[in-house]
């Protein structure tokens, strides 16, 4: 697993506190006729839903309410995380990547045949907002409210997530 704390740039709040997961093949999806299934059955298990099937928005956004997570079931993109000043990352099919409220994110490409499924965890509320569309101290201040995940949408509640979010600096996970 890969963290990355990111920054806040002046455009892109991200999140100060709690780091960008990057869980590599987490899931095997060889030969599945669905394999956006097991990425769903995984984050519901763990009490991550509001669910969704898509790619990855080519525009800048994060959300300043929620937390996200993102299951890549096909295919593979190149995904800009915290804004222009933050971290180019490669993700492919099997990834999944933890992002904390606040994450500026973005494609900057994709195969054709790119699939993903988003969730977020039960205790959030799913909210989108793109660069300048909220005051910077009322976008920091809604994101320093999100509660924590109650499981790590990989691992459950032992999960890297738990500790790693917990250290970081945020109240214990339940």
């Amino acid at each position: 697993m890969q963290t990355f704390l990111l920054e806040d740039d002046g455009e892109t709040p991200n999140n100060p506190i709690l780091p960008l997961l990057v869980y590599r093949q987490v899931v095997s999806i060889g030969g599945l006729a669905d394999p956006a299934a097991p990425f769903e059955r995984l984050f519901s298990s763990h009490g991550w839903g509001d669910g969704w099937r898509n790619g990855i928005y080519p525009f800048l956004h994060f959300h300043t309410a929620a937390h996200e997570v993102l299951g890549i079931a096909r295919g593979r993109a190149t995904v800009e995380f915290g804004g222009a000043r933050g971290r180019v990352l490669t993700v492919e099919a099997g990834d999944v990547v933890v992002l904390p409220a606040g994450t500026g994110h973005r494609r900057t490409a994709a195969s054709d045949d790119l699939l993903v499924v988003g969730a977020y965890p039960r205790n959030g509320s799913f909210d989108q907002r793109r660069p300048g569309e909220i005051d910077a101290a009322a976008a920091r201040d809604a994101i320093a409210r999100v509660p924590l995940p109650e499981q790590d949408p990989v691992e459950g509640p032992a999960g890297p997530l738990t500790r790693l979010w917990a250290v970081g600096g945020g109240p214990k996970v339940r």
